[in-house]
C-alpha cells in the first residue's frame, strides 16, 4: 500500500510555496511544488488573509497538489523566540521550570498566546531551551486561511527551526561551527550550529529594503521597484571596481550594496555575541539560503567582508527530485526550498528541532477527526446488538407455537425481556437520528467550503472579495411588501436558519494588474461552476478611472439549486 503524499506550505513574508513528498524507502523524494509571491509589501501591517486565500488556491491549482493534511510553516519575525539555560534539575521538574522561564520570557500574557519549546541538549551541567510563542489571534488567523483552501494544518513549524532540521539532514560533515544565513523579504534569519546544540535569530536586513529604496530613487510603485531589483540587482564592490554603464543599473546596485553593508555589520554583531554570550565558536562555513540570497555576488561580498568560507545551501543534497520536475526550475527556487524539505522531514521521523506552534482549536479538531472512525463502530456496535436480539427474540417467536404451554408459563419473564428489548430499541433509535445529525452537519459543511472554493479558486492575481452575502431571496422574487415598506429595499440576507437562493459578491482589483474584461471572466467562470447558475450577473461595476489604482464590482452569484445556511 502506498504510503500518503506529505503536503509542506511555507508562509513567508513575501512569497508562498507549497510542495508534495513521498517517503520512498526510508528517503525523501519531492514530487510536485510551486511558488508564489504574495503580491504585497511585506513591510505592510494591512490584512492578508485574503491575499494568502488566494495565493495558496493558485498554488494548489499550479502544483496539482491535492488538499489535505499539511505541514505550515511561518516566517520568524511573526514569533517571539529566546533561548534559555536551565540549572541541572531532576527531569520531572523541567517542565515546571521552563514554565517558569516562558512567563518571565513571554512579552505577553501566557493566556493569550501559543507556545512551545525544545530541549536543545542534555549535557550534564546547564540545559539549552528553545522556547517560541506567538499571539493566538494571529496564529489562529493563519490556519484559518489555510484551512478555508482545503488544506487542514497538522503542525505549526517556525521557518528558521525547518531550516535547521533541513541543513543537519542534507550534511554529513559539517564544520564544528557552521552559520546559516536566510535572507528573506522582511528580515534575515541567523543559524548558528554546532555539535548538539544551536542558537538563532532574526535581524531586520533584508530583501525589501532594497525594493524600498528603490521605490523612493525613482519614485515607483512596490510592483515596479520589485521588478526593476529582478532584473538590474547585483552587489556593487565599490572602491577601485569599475560601476555599470547603465545609470538604472548603477543606482540600484548601490541600494543592494546599502544593504549588504548594514547586513555585514549585523551578522559581525551577532557572531561576536554568540561567541561571548553563548559560548560558541567562530563559524567556519557560511551557507546562504533564502530568496534575496540569489542577487549575484552576494557569496562573494560576504566572504571577503567576513573572511570566512561561503557557499549556498542545496535542500536537496540528499532529497530526490521527481523526473517530471525540470532540473533547472528546482535550481532556480531551491534557495527558498529549505524549510519545505524541514517540513517534510518532521512527518518521517524524528527530527533535533520539534516546535509546534499549531493552536489548541485545530490540535482539538484533529484528535475528533482521529475519533470519528471509532465513533462510527460504536454506532455499528450497536446496531448489530439490536439485530441479536430481533433474530433472538424471533426465534424465541417461532418456538412459542410449538410449546405454547410452556410459553404460558413464563409470560411474565418473557414481557420483562420484551421490555428491556424496547429499551435497547429506543436507546438505538436515539443514536442513530444523532448520527444522522452529525452526517448531515458534515454534508452540510462538505457543501459549503465546496461552494466557498468555487468562489475563490478563479480569481485572477491582483483580484479580491471584500465581502460575501447570502441571500434567501433574490432581487425581483420578494413577497409583495408590507404597506409603507420602502420599495427600493435590498434583498433579504439569509438568516441562520434560511434557505440561500444566492450570495451577493463584493470585490475589488488593481487596473495594473488585471485586464478590463477580467470581472467578465470571473463572472463567466462563476456560471461556469456546478453551484451556480446562467443568471449569475455583474450587477454594479463603475466604470474603471484613470485616477484610480483599483476597480470594484458588485456580482449576483444565483444558485442552481438553494442551499440550507
Amino acid at each position: 500500500m502506498a504510503k500518503k503524499p506529505i503536503l509542506t506550505l511555507d508562509i513567508g513574508s513575501h512569497s508562498l510555496k507549497l510542495a508534495e513528498f513521498v517517503d520512498v524507502k526510508g528517503g525523501l523524494e519531492m514530487t510536485r511544488y510551486a511558488v508564489s509571491d504574495l503580491g504585497v509589501d511585506p513591510q505592510s501591517d494591512a490584512d492578508r488573509s485574503q491575499y494568502i486565500i488566494t495565493t495558496i488556491h493558485d498554488l494548489i491549482r499550479e502544483s496539482g497538489c491535492k488538499p489535505g493534511p499539511v505541514q505550515v510553516a511561518i516566517s520568524g519575525h511573526a514569533v517571539f523566540s529566546r533561548f534559555v539555560k536551565l540549572p541541572p534539575v531532576e527531569p520531572e521538574k523541567v517542565y515546571q521550570i521552563i514554565q517558569y522561564e516562558a512567563q518571565q520570557n513571554v512579552p505577553f500574557p501566557m493566556n493569550e498566546v501559543v507556545w512551545d519549546y525544545q530541549l536543545i541538549s542534555g549535557a550534564t551541567g546547564d540545559v539549552d531551551v528553545m522556547l517560541a510563542a506567538i499571539k493566538a489571534d494571529i496564529i489562529a488567523g493563519l490556519t484559518d486561511c489555510v484551512r478555508f483552501t482545503g488544506l487542514v494544518p497538522n503542525l505549526v513549524d517556525v521557518a528558521p527551526m525547518a531550516l535547521y532540521n533541513a541543513v543537519r539532514y542534507n550534511y554529513d560533515n559539517l564544520p564544528p561551527c557552521t552559520l546559516v544565513v536566510d535572507i528573506g523579504a522582511r528580515s534575515t534569519d541567523l543559524i548558528f550550529l554546532e555539535a548538539g546544540r544551536v542558537f538563532s535569530r532574526s535581524v531586520p536586513v533584508a530583501g525589501n529594503q532594497i525594493t524600498q529604496a528603490i521605490m523612493n530613487e525613482f519614485s515607483i510603485s512596490f510592483d515596479d521597484a520589485e521588478a526593476m531589483k529582478k532584473a538590474h540587482a547585483y552587489v556593487a564592490f565599490g572602491g577601485a571596481y569599475e560601476g555599470p554603464q547603465s545609470e538604472t543599473v548603477d543606482k540600484v546596485s548601490k541600494s543592494v550594496r546599502s544593504m549588504m553593508a548594514r547586513l555585514h555589520q549585523e551578522l559581525n554583531r551577532s557572531i561576536n555575541f554568540y561567541r561571548s554570550q553563548q559560548g560558541g565558536q567562530q563559524p567556519a562555513l557560511l551557507l546562504l539560503t533564502g530568496g534575496s540570497s540569489v542577487i549575484p555576488y552576494t557569496d562573494t561580498f560576504l566572504k571577503e567582508k567576513l573572511g570566512i568560507e561561503t557557499d549556498y545551501f542545496n535542500p536537496f543534497n540528499n532529497v530526490a527530485v521527481a523526473e517530471q520536475i525540470p532540473a533547472d526550475q528546482v535550481g532556480a527556487h531551491a534557495c527558498e526550498m529549505g524549510q519545505l524539505v524541514g517540513l517534510a522531514l518532521r512527518q518521517m521521523h524524528t527530527c533535533p528541532i520539534e516546535i509546534n506552534l499549531l493552536p489548541p482549536k485545530a490540535e482539538e479538531e484533529k484528535k475528533f477527526k482521529r475519533k470519528l472512525p471509532l465513533f462510527a463502530l460504536a454506532g455499528a456496535g450497536v446496531l448489530l446488538t439490536l439485530l441479536v436480539w430481533i433474530a433472538f427474540y424471533s426465534r424465541m417467536a417461532g418456538a412459542s407455537e410449538n410449546v405454547r404451554g410452556r410459553i404460558d408459563a413464563r409470560v411474565g419473564e418473557l414481557s420483562g425481556v420484551e421490555r428491556q428489548l424496547k429499551e435497547v430499541e429506543a436507546s438505538v433509535a436515539d443514536v442513530e437520528s444523532k448520527i444522522g445529525k452529525l452526517t448531515a452537519l458534515e454534508q452540510k459543511r462538505g457543501t459549503w467550503r465546496s461552494l466557498l472554493g468555487a468562489l475563490s479558486a478563479p480569481l485572477p492575481p491582483g483580484m479580491w472579495l471584500t465581502r460575501v452575502r447570502p441571500l434567501a431571496v433574490l432581487p425581483g422574487n420578494a413577497a409583495p411588501a408590507a404597506e409603507g415598506a420602502d420599495p427600493e429595499a435590498a434583498p433579504a440576507p439569509a438568516g441562520p436558519n434560511n434557505v440561500v437562493a444566492g450570495i451577493e459578491i463584493e470585490g475589488m482589483a488593481y487596473q495594473d494588474r488585471v485586464k478590463s474584461e477580467a470581472v467578465d471572466q470571473y463572472r463567466d467562470q462563476l456560471r461556469g461552476a456546478k453551484w451556480f447558475s446562467e443568471k449569475t450577473e455583474i450587477i454594479w461595476q463603475p466604470p474603471a478611472r484613470s485616477d484610480a489604482s483599483t476597480l470594484e464590482f458588485k456580482i449576483l452569484a444565483v444558485l442552481k439549486e438553494p442551499q440550507e445556511l
